[in-house]
């Protein structure tokens, strides 16, 4: 499945154009999390010592296994689990806008936290390591069916976030650690419900596949998949500070 997802699609050649014009879908809006699959991990904050469906090694599970949420409070660090590669899988909402023509701001009211996702030749300036590190995005456009015509893909494609330099945190509220050397590729895709029925409108749907790279606390890569749906409107948008207890 991870080879799968190494070939998804062929990178799309932006030419003179920007990213945003150049765009194989709409991200942009309000977008609540729908959890539907580790619930109990997402929606209450796991005991002390489950580490149940992550492949962790054993340095991790000694690391986790000293989580203690005071000390983190006291350290001023209760955004541990807001990083990155944990910060998708909060029970949240998203407001996803762009910043300029070559950057998408993903922004999450959960923990008030704000990832920008950069396109192009964009290198970071920043020396030190953050929680939400630095994201390489491009836009793919699928791959042609083999041993046939290709269909139209024009709107057709989805978004490759790569992100690296990451301050260290933990990949669950408990404790499980992510290190510094860790790196998060997400891909990001947009899907329309249909609804037959006249009562009902079209819902849009935003997936995405995350893949956690560790060697130091992952014995292999950790795969998961994320839902969002649209909102209408940032009615329910409610930023909420950082929490090391949840």
């Amino acid at each position: 499945m991870l080879l799968a997802l190494g070939a998804r699609g062929t990178i799309l050649a932006q030419g003179s154009a920007t990213a945003k014009a150049t765009a194989p879908i709409d991200l942009t809006g309000y977008w609540v999390a729908v959890v539907t699959e580790d619930w109990r991990w997402r929606m209450v904050t796991p005991a002390k010592g489950d580490y149940a469906s992550i492949p962790i090694t054993a340095e991790a599970k000694k690391t986790a296994d000293l989580w203690d949420p005071a000390k983190d409070e006291a350290a001023g660090e209760q955004c541990k689990s807001y990083g990155a590669p944990a910060l998708m899988r909060i029970p949240a909402r998203l407001h996803i806008t762009w910043q300029d023509d070559s950057t998408l701001k993903v922004e999450v009211d959960a923990g008030t936290q704000t990832r920008l996702l950069h396109f192009g030749n964009w290198k970071s300036d920043q020396k030190a390591a953050t929680w939400q590190g630095d994201s390489l995005a491009s836009w793919e456009s699928p791959r042609a069916p083999a041993g046939g015509a290709a269909e139209s893909t024009a709107k057709a494609g989805n978004l490759k976030v790569t992100t690296g330099h990451l301050r260290p945190g933990y990949l669950r509220k408990n404790g499980v650690p992510y290190s510094a050397n860790a790196v998060l590729t997400e891909y990001w895709d947009v899907l329309t419900e249909h609804h037959l029925s006249a009562n009902h409108k079209d819902e849009q749907w935003l997936v995405i596949t995350s893949v956690v790279n560790d060697p130091q606390y992952l014995q292999i890569p950790w795969l998961t998949s994320l839902h969002f749906k649209k909102e209408a409107s940032g009615e329910k948008w409610d930023p909420q500070p950082c929490s090391a207890r949840w």
